[in-house]
């Protein structure tokens, strides 16, 4: 029975993957991504990965959907050109090949793994004791990775500056995009005042418990920030606008606080982004703590969009 599902979702899985390539329509091709993300997260609890499911289930599934739909809305009036537009049979033909080729090259690489695998799993297990966390994905993420995830927490908000730069000039500063119009009786404003507070709770559970179980800043934060657009999309609240000093303050106060922190283990354990022996998971906690409103609110001004308008609603 087991078998049979698992072959059931690979196969939904490499439909959608062509439905997605080959759907002409660009918001039929959002759709088809949207549920590919949402079917990856079935995969990855079949695997036993729940971090990584969580991880696909909110930002693949979820933060990536959102943003891909909305630029298949924005880009509605050119559909027409692009469908307008027919390659020949050799360009087919070589796009077919080299699609062909990358994802043979990829089975090759796959297959040619020794057996058993390199894993680094025993030392990250033997040296888990010294971080105080029980979950191995946050222990790698915060403590043996923990460049990576600095140089991800730094990435959001350059990425959300490049949002921003193509806001035009006279909007420069303010406000993005309102919601939709919405009656106010309506299902989608019903939903918005019924659902945040149990995403809210949700959340920071999810978060809270990152330390431990599956979960964590990321997982929690993508959480937060779409219960936020739920409510602004609904009409029930509005955008900051994007010059306020308390919200670029509040983007740059995480990735500040990570840093510091790691600057400060040069002085303290030696190395930069090392913790001193027994702070471990005090400063592990302390840099979670200090990411996840900073994620939440780059995660969903991202999500909103580039300013188009100076006033208030």
């Amino acid at each position: 029975m087991i078998a049979a599902l698992n072959i059931g979702v690979a196969a939904l899985v490499l439909a959608l993957a062509l439905f997605t390539i080959v759907a002409r329509e660009s918001f039929a091709a959002c759709v088809g991504f949207l549920a590919y993300g949402l079917l990856l997260t079935l995969v990855w609890v079949q695997l036993q990965g729940l971090d990584v499911a969580l991880i696909e289930g909110a930002v693949g599934g979820g933060l990536t959907g959102v943003l891909v739909i909305g630029a298949a809305v924005r880009l509605r009036s050119t559909q027409a050109a692009a469908d307008a537009v027919r390659l020949g049979m050799p360009a087919r033909m070589l796009a077919v090949l080299l699609s062909g080729g990358v994802a043979a090259a990829m089975a090759a690489c796959v297959l040619a793994l020794p057996d058993p695998a390199p894993t680094l799993a025993p030392q990250v297990s033997a040296s888990m004791a010294a971080t105080g966390v029980a979950n191995p994905v946050t222990a790698v993420l915060l403590a043996f990775r923990a460049m990576d995830t600095l140089l991800e927490a730094i990435v959001l908000v350059l990425a959300l500056i490049g949002v921003w730069s193509l806001a035009p000039d006279r909007v420069w500063g303010g406000r993005p995009a309102l919601g939709y119009d919405v009656d106010p009786d309506g299902i989608l404003a019903y939903v918005a005042r019924i659902l945040p507070p149990i995403g809210i709770v949700a959340g920071i559970y999810i978060f809270w418990a990152g330390a431990d179980h599956p979960g964590g800043k990321f997982q929690g934060a993508t959480i937060l920030a779409a219960m936020w657009l739920l409510a602004m999309r609904a009409g029930l609240t509005d955008a900051p606008p994007v010059d306020r000093k308390w919200l670029r303050l509040a983007l740059v106060a995480g990735p500040a606080a990570f840093f510091a922190i790691g600057l400060a283990g040069t002085v303290t354990a030696g190395a930069f982004l090392a913790y001193p022996d027994g702070y471990a998971k005090v400063l592990i906690l302390a840099i979670e703590w200090a990411l996840l409103p900073s994620l939440a609110l780059t995660l969903f001004l991202l999500m909103a969009g580039a300013p188009q308008r100076m006033s208030a609603p």
